[in-house]
């Protein structure tokens, strides 16, 4: 077995070790990282609000008002009026009875499958899926096969052998 400074010097050498970089600024389509002007193509600011001034004002307003935190899990202290308003708001706007907010894209996944399917179902996921979607397949109980990416034939096999 390797030992951890051979393993990351390894890594290294394949070009597979990967290091945090250190961002200024506001996000937009320009960002500098380590120091460097950089475009941008992996925000997850999609609409480009990150930077916007109402967004901004109307977080540091939210922040004197609320407070910097959630203090824990909605579960175990409640969550504030102004996050239960835009979870009522958001349910009115696309003609649903509730909505449900997570704080991450991962999580959001993690929720939704694990909800939606458990033992007895099944799940076949491309092997280049995000982490999320693996990990909520596993977390869900159901039977859970991958198959290569973009791989129809192999995926088509799978759903046969089941019936």
């Amino acid at each position: 077995m390797k030992s951890l400074n051979e393993e990351l010097e390894w890594r290294r050498q394949q070009h597979l070790y990967r290091r945090r970089r250190v961002t200024s600024g506001i996000q937009g389509p320009e960002l500098l990282v380590d120091g460097r002007s950089m475009l941008l193509f992996c925000s997850n600011d999609y609409l480009g609000l990150a930077g916007h001034a109402k967004v901004v004002a109307a977080l540091c307003r939210g922040a004197e008002t609320y407070g910097a935190g959630s203090g824990a899990a909605h579960l175990v202290c409640g969550h504030s009026r102004a996050h239960h308003a835009l979870e009522e708001e958001l349910a009115d706007f696309t003609g649903r009875a509730r909505a449900l907010l997570f704080s991450t894209g991962y999580m959001a996944n993690l929720g939704a499958v694990t909800a939606l399917l458990g033992k007895g179902d099944s799940i076949y996921q491309d092997r280049l899926n995000h982490a999320s979607l693996i990990d909520a397949g596993v977390l869900s109980r159901a039977a859970f096969k991958r198959y290569p990416h973009a791989d129809m034939q192999v995926l088509q096999r799978q759903l046969e052998g089941r019936s």
